[in-house]
């Protein structure tokens, strides 16, 4: 659970050691889910049985319903987690161990420029695993956004090559297009995709990369997208889109204007629910691997190493990976992942 208590934001494990009732939970006088109070600075008692806990330690420093000297105070404590706030989010750790320097997770870009930032937060349903590829996917967004309205003037293409590179200090995977093609002969069948007279055919694609921990970043020509996918349970995350343009003074209020005018319905809204439906309805392993999923496995190759690639292998090139290496991964990480 999040709670701001005299301006400082802290995040607890949201179990009551009692009875395990969510500790954010209360229940209003007409019996519906309320939230849990606050009766005294610095601290947060369940709403079931007035358990109170020390928000900064999770130590239990009263339990109301048993009086001033309950025997149990002390002796139990809610785990508590790393909190730090920058660029206006609240930052959680919650993994084991002593945590990173926050800054060491958050692209240093959005950290040093000065920007016009604006976003959009939403649950959806899918395992963020499952977002995550979506993202560095690099052969989806040429047929299942095709019809979206945020290319609808523009011709995607029908095929690439691309190679994946490590970037900014292999901090980054990204994919490269190597060669590109409009619209091919497919044999039997005819050409594909048709030609619309008011799209334009410009190539290539934004530059995409992924890095942990599940960040997405997409470079469009003027401005940036990033994305974080947070996991909530196996079947459901969080999904934070930023869409941000490094400039300053009027160049902030005139890329806030376009967000509001069409950037945030159109791209962070339309565009992405057309991946949403398919995050939601995914069901892999199994699966069958083929030639433009390379970057899916550079970004799996990538979570196999905690923070990075630092067990040395290079990451592999589109040259490098065959048929039937492609099939020998599929199998992989149908047990594996």
């Amino acid at each position: 659970m999040l709670i701001r208590d005299r301006g400082k934001a802290y995040a607890l494990h949201d179990r009551c050691l009692h009875r395990g009732t969510p500790l954010s939970l209360g229940a209003s006088r007409f019996g519906r889910k309320s939230f849990s109070r606050q009766w005294f600075p610095g601290t947060i008692s369940c709403g079931y049985h007035g358990w109170t806990y020390d928000l900064a330690s999770g130590e239990l420093v009263a339990a109301l319903t048993d009086g001033p000297q309950s025997p149990i105070c002390g002796k139990v404590h809610v785990r508590t987690y790393p909190v730090e706030e920058r660029l206006g989010l609240i930052w959680i750790y919650m993994g084991e161990g002593k945590p990173p320097p926050v800054e060491a997770d958050i692209p240093k870009e959005l950290l040093e420029k000065k920007s016009a930032m604006s976003g959009r937060f939403s649950v959806r349903k899918g395992n963020w695993r499952y977002a995550a590829e979506n993202g560095i996917d690099e052969a989806h967004p040429r047929y299942l956004h095709r019809n979206s309205l945020w290319r609808f003037f523009n011709q995607l293409p029908c095929w690439t090559r691309t190679h994946v590179e490590t970037i900014e200090e292999g901090a980054w995977i990204s994919y490269v297009a190597d060669e590109v093609r409009g619209q091919a002969e497919f044999p039997g069948l005819g050409k594909w995709p048709p030609r619309k007279w008011w799209k334009k055919f410009k190539g290539g694609n934004p530059r995409v990369s992924i890095r942990l921990p599940g960040t997405l970043r997409v470079r469009q020509p003027a401005w940036t997208i990033y994305a974080w996918f947070i996991p909530i349970d196996g079947d459901s995350h969080r999904y934070l889109q930023l869409a941000v343009k490094f400039t300053g003074g009027i160049g902030k209020l005139v890329f806030k204007l376009r967000y509001w005018s069409y950037i945030r319905w159109i791209n962070q809204h339309l565009f992405t629910r057309q991946d949403g439906v398919m995050i939601q309805a995914m069901d892999a392993p199994p699966e069958r691997l083929f030639r433009p999923d390379l970057s899916i496995i550079a970004w799996r190759k990538m979570c196999e190493q905690a923070r990075g690639p630092e067990s040395g292998r290079e990451t592999p090139t589109v040259g490098e990976l065959h048929e039937t290496e492609l099939k020998e991964l599929t199998r992989d990480y149908t047990t594996e992942i």
